[in-house]
């Protein structure tokens, strides 16, 4: 019977990857860098990722919510889940930095995993980079696209299995003839005009479709250079002030400019001077790191997604999505520790240092002497 069961499960597996690759073909994707504005308010743009972003943190309040609504002294639930989770938190940070820093530091660092692998695990949902608000193809530059999805007006706008998809042609160099300026400008959109029309009727697409790209509603918020960015610099702000906060000002800008033995006449002052310009170029070296590593893991996932669920069946496609689900939460901590370890860093006296290899080199010593 056993054997019954696994023949039948791999069969139906096959029927399914097979109905799938024949009918239900997933549209080639469309995948574009920047964010898509949605709404408009004033000067200010909403974005796709903002929007998504703002959702994430609405789900961080709504289970923080509902985990604590009706506490109890022996937790279930979703209070066990969410004390179980933040108990591990708080372990790893006084592992790191010990308990004299772990409550100052312990806000931020799970604030920061906490949103990011929400917003990681959002992103896999089905409904994001497939509903949104239509682009439509025009004759401006920004407004014109080569490949365009054929979209029926019901009310909401989706990208659906097997969506029809048109290609329009057009040459340029049609236009080289004409000289740069405006009459140039004005080729190139009538050139873009015709192509567009042409399309229309080649495809016989009805004139009450509309045909465009997709901007959607979801997208990953961390797939815009901007939140990752902006996480960095939080990131940052928060280590700057636990190291001035905990050595003072002066004590902690002696990390970047320490003239103490050059003012002594030390020759070796000089090397202090280079490795305090060294630490402040590495300071602003680890915004490029936060942001770009977050970044391009996050972008490179979503690209993974979208263009295997163009080649292959989504049944086929589902362990991408259980890879994405691991690296998703492997970048959220990877973000947490490392602002934990360049905040445990922040609160370390260089003095500290000193005093430990001067009693190192002390304790040689005296072992050296104990030996002869």
């Amino acid at each position: 019977m056993a054997r019954l069961r696994v023949a039948g499960i791999v069969i139906g597996a096959l029927v399914l990857m097979g109905f799938g690759l024949l009918f239900l073909g997933a549209p080639k994707p469309h995948i574009e860098i920047k964010a898509e504005p949605l709404w408009t308010i004033g000067f200010f743009e909403i974005t796709n990722t903002l929007f998504t972003a703002w959702l994430a943190t609405a789900v961080l309040f709504l289970i923080a919510i509902f985990a604590t609504r009706k506490m109890s002294f022996i937790p279930s639930g979703l209070q066990n889940i969410m004390e179980a989770v933040v108990e591990a938190l708080l372990t790893l940070v006084e592992n790191t930095v010990g308990p004299k820093h772990a409550r100052r530091f312990f806000p931020v660092i799970a604030t920061i995993f906490l949103f990011i692998v929400v917003g990681n695990w959002m992103a896999l949902l089905p409904v994001f980079n497939v509903i949104g608000k239509i682009e439509p193809v025009g004759v401006e530059e920004e407004e014109f696209f080569e490949e365009v999805i054929i979209f029926e007006d019901r009310g909401i706008f989706m990208v659906m299995p097997n969506t029809s998809e048109i290609e329009i042609h057009f040459d340029e160099a049609v236009c080289d003839g004409v000289a740069e300026g405006h009459e140039h400008e004005a080729c190139l959109e009538e050139g873009r005009a015709l192509a567009i029309a042409q399309a229309r009727e080649d495809e016989g697409i009805d004139p009450a479709a509309q045909i465009g790209i997709l901007a959607p509603y979801f997208r990953s918020m961390n797939t815009d250079l901007m939140t990752p960015l902006s996480l960095a610099i939080v990131a940052a702000i928060f280590v700057e002030w636990w190291g001035i906060s905990a050595l003072g000002l002066v004590g902690y800008g002696k990390r970047f400019f320490s003239f103490g033995r050059l003012a002594k006449g030390d020759p070796m002052g000089i090397i202090d001077i280079f490795v305090g310009i060294l630490e402040l170029i590495a300071e602003f070296a680890r915004l490029i790191s936060f942001t770009f590593r977050l970044f391009g893991n996050m972008l490179a996932g979503e690209i993974l997604l979208l263009v295997m669920t163009f080649l292959i069946p989504l049944l086929l496609a589902l362990p991408f999505y259980g890879l994405e689900l691991f690296v998703g939460a492997i970048q959220a901590f990877v973000f947490a520790m490392l602002t934990l370890v360049f905040g445990a860093l922040a609160v370390t006296s260089h003095d500290d240092h000193d005093e430990e290899e001067a009693h190192a080199s002390g304790g040689e010593v005296a072992a050296a002497q104990q030996a002869e």
